[in-house]
C-alpha cells in the first residue's frame, strides 16, 4: 500500500503576481507539485490595475501630445481630439493582449493548482484556504501591498481614488489633485494633464521624485509646470479635506502660509502598506508592520518559507519582483543557495521626458562620502535633439575614481530603453573609457550616453 505523501503540495505561492509567478511555473516545470493562492485578482497588480494600464495609457496620451505640437513640423493638428472611452477600450486591449491579467487558467494549464480566496497559517506547514486545510513542504509568500490611506484630517470623509481606482472613472475630471510627487505620482499627473485637467501635485519633499537624481526632480518639475500646467506644490503640507459641493476643498501649508483650493478628485500615491496580515506568527516567520523580513536568500526566520515582492516592504519594481521570485525558485530547487543580486537593477519614471537611474546617484556618493568622478551631458549637445526638436534633458555618469562606472541618471525622450547600457556598465565593472570607446550611432538619443563617459572619465 503506498504511503500518503505527508505534504498535500510541494510548494504553496500565496499570491500570482511577479513576485509569485516565475517560481511557481519553475518549480512546476521542475516537476514539483504547486499551489497558487490568490485572494483578489489572479495576476495580480501590474497586469490588471497597475503598469500596464497606466503606460499603454500613457503611451497613448504622448502620441496625443506630439501630435498636438506637429505644427512646428508643418502638421497640421488644430482639429485633434480624443475620446476617453475610447482610451479606456485601447486599455483594455493593451491589457488583454498581455494574457498575464486574470490568468487563472494560465497556471491551471501547467498543473498548478489554483484556490481564489485569502490564506491564513495555522502552522508553519499549513494554511487555511476557502475553509480548507492545506500543507506544504515549502512556502513563498507573494501577497504584495495595498495603498494606503494618509493621516490626513478628513480624508476618511470624502471618496477618493487610489492608482487601482482612478482609471475605472467614466469621465474625465476637469481638476485633479494627486498626493505624492514620486514615479507613480507624477506618470498619472502627466496622463491627465495631457488629456486636459488641470493637476495638482502635493509632495512633502523639496523636489519631486525626491529618491532620484536632484536635477531630474527639478526638470521634471519644469517641464510639467511649463508645458503641461500642471501645478507643482513641494515642500507642503495637506492640513485638511472635506467635501466641497460635488467635489473637495484642500486646505494646505506652504512656506509658513495657509492656503486652499477645489478639485473634483483626489488621487492617493503616497504610500504602500505591505499585506502580512495572513497569520505568520503562527508559522513563526518574523515581520513588522513595513514587511517581512528575509535574508540574502529571501528566506525568512522560517527557513522553508520565502518572501519576495512588495510583502518585503521595500520600494521596488515589478522587474525587481520577477528577479526576487526566479532566485526564490533557484533556492527552492538547490541545496546551495544563490543570493539575490540587485546590482544595477534600473528605476524607470514612464513620463516624458522619462526618467531612469541605476546604480548609486550622486546623493548616494555623497551620503558615503565616495570619492567620485561625473559627467553630466545635456541632451542640447547631441545632434538628435535638433532633429526631434527636443533639447531639455542631460544624461548623468557616476564613475569612481578609477573610472568603474558605479551609477547613472538619465532624463530623456527614451530614458527607460537608453539606462540598460549604464546597468550594463555598473553589473560587469566597466570603466568610463570603455563605454565611451562603444560605437553609438549616430543621431541615435544614446549619443549622450557616450559624451557623458567621456566627461566623467576627464573629470
Amino acid at each position: 500500500m503506498a504511503r500518503k505523501p505527508k505534504f498535500d503540495y510541494n510548494l504553496i505561492v500565496i499570491g500570482s503576481g511577479a513576485a509569485g509567478s516565475p517560481a511557481a511555473s519553475i518549480a512546476a516545470q521542475a516537476g514539483k507539485k504547486v499551489a497558487v493562492i490568490e485572494k483578489d485578482v489572479f495576476g495580480g497588480e501590474s497586469p490588471n490595475w497597475g503598469d500596464i494600464p497606466i503606460k499603454s495609457l500613457l503611451h497613448a496620451a504622448q502620441l496625443y501630445d506630439e501630435a498636438k505640437l506637429g505644427s512646428r513640423f508643418g502638421i497640421r493638428s488644430n482639429t485633434l481630439g480624443y475620446n476617453f472611452l475610447s482610451l479606456k477600450k485601447w486599455k483594455d486591449t493593451a491589457v488583454r493582449r498581455t494574457g498575464a491579467g486574470n490568468n487563472r487558467n494560465y497556471y491551471e494549464k501547467q498543473g498548478i493548482a489554483t484556490f481564489q480566496s485569502p490564506a491564513h497559517f495555522l502552522s508553519p506547514h499549513e494554511i487555511s484556504v476557502s475553509r480548507r486545510h492545506l500543507s506544504a513542504e515549502q512556502f513563498l509568500i507573494a501577497t504584495g501591498s495595498t495603498w494606503a490611506m494618509p493621516d490626513i484630517p478628513g480624508i476618511k470623509n470624502i471618496r477618493y481614488h487610489t492608482p487601482r481606482t482612478i482609471l475605472d472613472i467614466s469621465r474625465l475630471p476637469k481638476t485633479l489633485l494627486v498626493l505624492g510627487g514620486a514615479a507613480n505620482g507624477l506618470e498619472y499627473s502627466q496622463l491627465f494633464a495631457s488629456l486636459g485637467t488641470k493637476v495638482f501635485i502635493i509632495e512633502r519633499a523639496a523636489r519631486l521624485l525626491p529618491d532620484e537624481d536632484e536635477e531630474a526632480g527639478l526638470l521634471l518639475a519644469k517641464t510639467l509646470s511649463e508645458s503641461k500646467g500642471v501645478g507643482v506644490l513641494t515642500e507642503s503640507k495637506i492640513l485638511s479635506l472635506q467635501k466641497d459641493g460635488l467635489g473637495n476643498r484642500v486646505k494646505y501649508l506652504r512656506g509658513g502660509v495657509e492656503k486652499s483650493f477645489r478639485v473634483d478628485e483626489i488621487l492617493v500615491t503616497t504610500g504602500r502598506t505591505p499585506t502580512v496580515d495572513i497569520g505568520l506568527e503562527n508559522a513563526s516567520v518574523a515581520y513588522t508592520p513595513k514587511g517581512i523580513n528575509v535574508n540574502n536568500y529571501l528566506q525568512t526566520s522560517a527557513r522553508h518559507i520565502f518572501a519576495a515582492g512588495d510583502v518585503l516592504g521595500t520600494k521596488k519594481h515589478l522587474h525587481t519582483a520577477l528577479l526576487e521570485s526566479r532566485v526564490v525558485a533557484y533556492n527552492l530547487l538547490h541545496k546551495q543557495k544563490q543570493a539575490v543580486d540587485y546590482t544595477a537593477s534600473p528605476n524607470i519614471t514612464f513620463t516624458h521626458p522619462g526618467v531612469a537611474s541605476a546604480g548609486l546617484s550622486e546623493d548616494d556618493c555623497i551620503k558615503r562620502d565616495l570619492n567620485i568622478k561625473i559627467g553630466l551631458a545635456p541632451l542640447k549637445m547631441i545632434a538628435r535633439s535638433n532633429t526631434s526638436d527636443y533639447r531639455d534633458g542631460f544624461v548623468k555618469i557616476i564613475a569612481r575614481r578609477d573610472n568603474t562606472v558605479i551609477g547613472g541618471t538619465i532624463v530623456a525622450p527614451h530614458a527607460g530603453e537608453m539606462i540598460h547600457e549604464i546597468s550594463l556598465a555598473i553589473k560587469y565593472e566597466l570603466t568610463t573609457n570603455e563605454v565611451a570607446n562603444t560605437p553609438h550611432a549616430f543621431l541615435s538619443w544614446s549619443e549622450a550616453i557616450r559624451l557623458a563617459a567621456i566627461r566623467a572619465g576627464t573629470g
